[in-house]
């Protein structure tokens, strides 16, 4: 199937109702434990858009495109079956991080609180036999902090000879996808290097807390539970550090659209359950966010912290003004009418291809832009906002947009949890284990970027 703005003949990308997709997976069920038969609906048909097809030709290849294909429930239930049997030497601890833009999408379809769908959902995986539930808000203030730091250190190198600047963030791995396979220089550049939350989170389950339980990475089976398709195939991404080569970070990636068919799929009664944390608290931590309208919030931190840290300017609120659409907005720091540092917000394609034609033209006036590919941000996933029609459902977006605003925000310095990893799993902010478990490096396409003039 092709995006329904391929201008292609041909196109790679693997629906999402391939044959290992749609096969049907037993869901623990009171039917089944008498003795009848509950079966797992196959997902619906899907079409593919252009802000969730980012595979086509060179982006995926055909191996990437079957193993994108093998995460899905039937994986999942495979792990869990393994569990169940007696060769214990095949049993596997399994872990489920779970994306904060995910949450208001529980609290919508099951018109709960946002804590409320939280213990729900950790209720119902535990239920089904997963051993922890953790929330990834932890993973984003590491990428946070470190794309702050890595914004200040490009403005101070930045010059015409070498031009450090603009920072594009690197957190959606779809714009990444594109920018590498498709892009490349000199856009690649320009990525920030810090790696996005998915990747750290992988790496927190898969080296830190495993070394706390004991544990060896390959005994520990990782799932992500996410709004988008595209963090499937960040999931195939290989450059964890040395300790985790046999294991990736994440072996699994689940949309929240499909974790909500396994819930109503299933009859199991479950109790509610509070969200377990990477250092073995026994008390539930407050449900948090960061300062973002729909996403982590990488263009309102950063800016704060560039402001402060270049210009000693205390930023409160930061004010967005609009631009063509509502998925291209400005901010900028003025002293005495002077611009100081100017940012913006692409979402979506349209606005990405904006931004990459005139910075390849060398006309970008902006220090920083913070990139995501599915317009709207992260909470439109087409995961978990997508209706019926493939269309992004309107209303219950804007349901998860006001649930997502009233999620407390916490700024990623104040968090005493980050600053203890820093200094015991990292050692110290500043040390070279820092740059290699929280920073990434970007390729080029493998092979000339021809006839790729996708029509917008």
């Amino acid at each position: 199937m092709k995006c329904e703005h391929c201008t292609r003949k041909e196109c790679s990308k693997k629906t999402k109702t391939d044959d290992q997709e749609n096969a049907s997976i037993d869901v623990p069920s009171r039917a089944r434990e008498n003795g009848e038969k509950g079966e797992f609906h196959k997902l619906a048909d899907a079409n593919i858009f252009l802000s969730d097809c980012l595979a086509c030709d060179s982006c995926m290849t055909e191996e990437e495109g079957v193993r994108v294909s093998q995460q899905n429930a039937k994986d999942f239930f495979r792990v869990l079956n393994l569990n169940k049997k007696c060769d214990s030497s095949l049993h596997k601890v399994l872990a489920v991080s779970v994306c904060p833009q995910s949450l208001p999408y529980f609290a919508a379809k099951f018109s709960l609180s946002v804590t409320d769908a939280s213990r729900r959902l950790c209720g119902f995986l535990k239920s089904l036999g997963v051993h922890y539930v953790f929330d990834t808000a932890i993973a984003a203030d590491f990428s946070i902090l470190e794309s702050q730091r890595e914004f200040v250190r490009r403005y101070h190198q930045h010059s015409e000879e070498q031009p450090a600047l603009p920072m594009l963030t690197s957190a959606c791995p779809g714009w990444v996808r594109y920018a590498e396979r498709v892009l490349g220089h000199p856009v690649t550049p320009h990525l920030c290097t810090a790696k996005s939350p998915q990747q750290i989170m992988g790496s927190l389950v898969k080296d830190y807390f495993a070394r706390r339980q004991n544990l060896s990475p390959d005994k520990i089976f990782h799932i992500i539970v996410a709004p988008c398709y595209d963090k499937k195939l960040e999931a195939l991404r290989e450059d964890f550090p040395t300790a985790l080569h046999s294991s990736r970070g994440a072996d699994c990636v689940l949309t929240s659209g499909e974790i909500v068919q396994i819930m109503e799929q299933s009859d199991l009664s479950a109790k509610d359950a509070a969200v377990d944390t990477l250092f073995g608290d026994l008390e539930e931590e407050e449900l948090r966010r960061h300062d973002g309208a729909s996403s982590d919030g990488y263009l309102v931190h950063i800016f704060r912290h560039a402001a402060k840290e270049l210009f000693n300017e205390d930023v409160g609120e930061v004010t967005y003004r609009t631009h063509r659409n509502k998925d291209f907005q400005e901010v900028t720091l003025e002293r005495n009418g002077e611009v100081l540092l100017r940012f913006a917000a692409a979402y979506g394609f349209r606005n990405i291809q904006n931004v990459v034609l005139k910075l390849k033209k060398g006309k970008f006036p902006y220090h920083f832009v913070e990139v995501l590919a599915c317009a709207g941000g992260c909470l439109s996933g087409r995961g978990q906002a997508q209706a019926e029609d493939g269309r992004t459902d309107k209303a219950l977006l804007r349901q998860m947009e006001d649930i997502y605003a009233h999620i407390p925000v916490r700024p990623p310095e104040t968090s005493a949890h980050v600053q203890t990893l820093y200094q015991e799993w990292l050692g110290g902010a500043d040390s070279p284990r820092v740059q290699e478990t929280l920073h990434t490096a970007y390729g080029g396409p493998g092979h000339p970027a021809h006839g790729r003039d996708i029509k917008w």
